[in-house]
């Protein structure tokens, strides 16, 4: 079995591999979109064949943001259903290309909610956890995925206790997350902040909301009468269109609802630009924050996995 980066001339192939399980995956036409937006590279679509030419056994898909070709997250992971150990060729595909990365970037897996309970689902998720884990992907978090449309729910009114304003310095957004990282509940954050800690983890969250489509100028910081900082408020974009980017109360402050301020001043400003649906993520175990979302007129509607490697023992 041959095992290496994909080039151009392997595109047919590639669109001819195809998912029929219940979880998502590259479809033909993401593949071709982000080939030409940047968010894919042949370099970071590595794929397994018997022999030159024929037919793809395997095929990973890593996205990154337009532009930069760090990889960032594994997209997509197909093994034909002809192969009898699909679990030992994806987990060596993925070893292969770790090797080649030099890391081993998350695998983010989307499916529908109740996917325990559906059995397509549940097989289409286990070949892949497991192999992802035989990769190092040991770490497993569970997101819950929101969505606000502006068919369903109202737009909420301007806070009449916070003060929202920009900041074109970066060091500003960097000094506040650095705050609201302090006891936070997302699992990323803390996990960062125990292995590069907190203001490398700050610095390289601002510098990737920087990459996303969303406009640098919509960033927010928030303030109660007396000038004191409340937290941080980011409406952003990704590749989907308009998301709830971040947004945080810092350590001090919690404990009277500002949260709420600050999701209703993310979904205001979306609104005001006449978005009809603007999604988020939260993690399962952010209780607080599933239930802000709620409260807000956002539904769940899917889960994101994400297998990653442990830092702590990476």
């Amino acid at each position: 079995m041959r095992f290496r980066p994909a080039v151009e001339d392997d595109l047919d192939r590639l669109l001819g591999c195809v998912v029929d399980e219940s979880i998502s995956w590259s479809h033909p036409d993401r593949l071709l979109s982000f080939l030409e937006d940047g968010a894919y590279g042949y370099d970071r679509i590595w794929l397994a064949e018997d022999e030159p030419g024929g037919e793809i056994k395997a095929r990973a898909v890593w996205w990154s943001f337009p532009g930069n070709d760090r990889p960032l997250a594994l997209d997509c992971l197909y093994v034909a259903p002809s192969v009898p150990d699909r679990v030992g060729l994806a987990a060596e595909l993925l070893t292969r290309a770790h090797d080649a990365f030099g890391k081993s970037p998350a695998y983010h897996v989307f499916v529908s909610g109740g996917w325990r309970d559906d059995p397509k689902a549940s097989a289409a998720v286990a070949w892949r956890w497991e192999a992802a884990g035989r990769a190092g992907l040991t770490d497993e978090l569970e997101r819950l995925r929101y969505e606000w449309t502006a068919d369903e729910a109202e737009v909420p009114e301007p806070s009449d206790r916070l003060v929202f304003r920009g900041d074109d310095d970066d060091e500003a957004f960097v000094a506040a997350f650095m705050r609201v990282a302090a006891g936070t509940l997302d699992h990323h954050t803390r996990q960062a902040v125990a292995t590069m800690g907190a203001e490398a983890q700050a610095r390289e969250d601002v510098s990737d909301y920087r990459q996303m489509p969303g406009e640098r100028a919509w960033w927010r910081l928030a303030y109660d009468k007396a000038g004191e900082l409340v937290g941080v408020a980011l409406p952003s974009a990704n590749n989907g269109g308009p998301v709830v980017g971040y947004l945080g109360v810092v350590p001090e402050q919690r404990g009277h609802g500002y949260v709420n301020d600050l999701l209703a001043e993310i979904t205001r400003f979306h609104a005001e630009r006449g978005v009809q649906r603007i999604v988020a993520d939260t993690d399962a175990g952010n209780v607080p924050m599933a239930r802000a979302f709620e409260r807000a007129g956002y539904r769940n509607f899917a889960i994101r996995l994400v297998l990653s490697a442990d830092p702590v023992n990476a």
